[in-house]
């Protein structure tokens, strides 16, 4: 997928990122850590290109070694963002957010729930012991809720565009519906009238953030209206919300569907107010 590369693209020629000091490679997952959270059948499966033709249509990819390298790298990415954020307070990665994928199948262009991964391993590691997803994707979060649903120590906030996909959502720890064309007032009025009190309620010690782009006002899945200006508030907020606390947050890119620049570019977003939130805060 092009947009990862013209949205590093865009960073660097903008300079919201320096090359030799802010920017660090992951490793791909493993199939051991993979397999944390998925089946180890699917996982063998995924990696090695044995999924068949019925599996690959319900992700909307069609396997290829290449495919298999990037979603394993994007999870890497979004685990190395997770904890480099424990170390230094804000990390974010320039992937991630497959939310879609299930313990035993891919859905809705996720194979790899990276979000899921991320938690998990940070519990089993003992890096952290309370984990907050906040995912603001405007499609519910549907397989990272199922996985994390038995896990008291990982907390699921989805905030999505109840009438659109996927059509049976699953239940997030808070689930919070928005109406078709819902803008930017009315979201940030019912962000803050969720989040604050879901952080200060679970105490998490990390919040992995799902800023997706879609809902987007020109997004061609969305079909909610925020502007530019509307995902930069809701990205300051989140952000500011978890460090005012002094809690570390890891970003991921999440969803976005449009015109490949203009999609790119709309994914600088959460990067540049990363960059304008640690001059203050850290």
């Amino acid at each position: 997928m092009m947009k990862f590369h013209h949205l590093y693209q865009i960073l660097l020629s903008d300079g919201v990122i320096n090359k030799n000091k802010q920017v660090i490679q992951p490793r791909q997952v493993s199939q051991e850590v993979a397999s944390s959270v998925h089946s180890e059948c699917y996982v063998k499966k995924f990696f090695n290109g044995l999924t068949s033709q019925k599996e690959q249509r319900a992700t909307g990819f069609e396997w290829t070694p290449g495919l298999a390298s990037r979603v394993r790298y994007e999870t890497g990415g979004t685990l190395l963002a997770a904890k480099l954020s424990l170390e230094r307070g804000l990390a974010c990665s320039t992937g991630g957010g497959t939310h879609h994928a299930f313990p035993d199948h891919g859905s809705g262009y996720c194979l790899i729930n990276d979000l899921a991964v991320a938690a998990h391993n940070l519990i089993a590691c003992g890096l952290a012991t309370k984990i907050l997803i906040v995912d603001l994707d405007v499609h519910q979060g549907d397989g990272t809720a199922f996985i994390c649903q038995s896990h008291p120590d990982i907390f699921t906030l989805s905030l999505h565009c109840q009438n659109n996909f996927p059509l049976r959502k699953q239940k997030s720890d808070l689930d919070v519906g928005l109406e078709v064309g819902t803008g930017d007032n009315e979201y940030m009025k019912i962000l803050s009238e969720h989040l604050p009190a879901v952080i200060d309620n679970f105490h998490p010690d990390i919040i992995l953030y799902d800023a997706g782009v879609d809902p987007h006002q020109n997004d061609q899945l969305g079909k909610l209206k925020l502007s530019d200006q509307g995902l930069f508030k809701r990205d300051v907020y989140v952000l500011k919300s978890a460090l005012c606390r002094g809690i570390p947050v890891a970003t991921v890119i999440g969803g976005g569907y449009d015109g490949i620049m203009e999609l790119s570019a709309r994914h600088t977003i959460i990067h540049r107010v990363a960059q304008e939130v640690w001059n203050t805060y850290l």
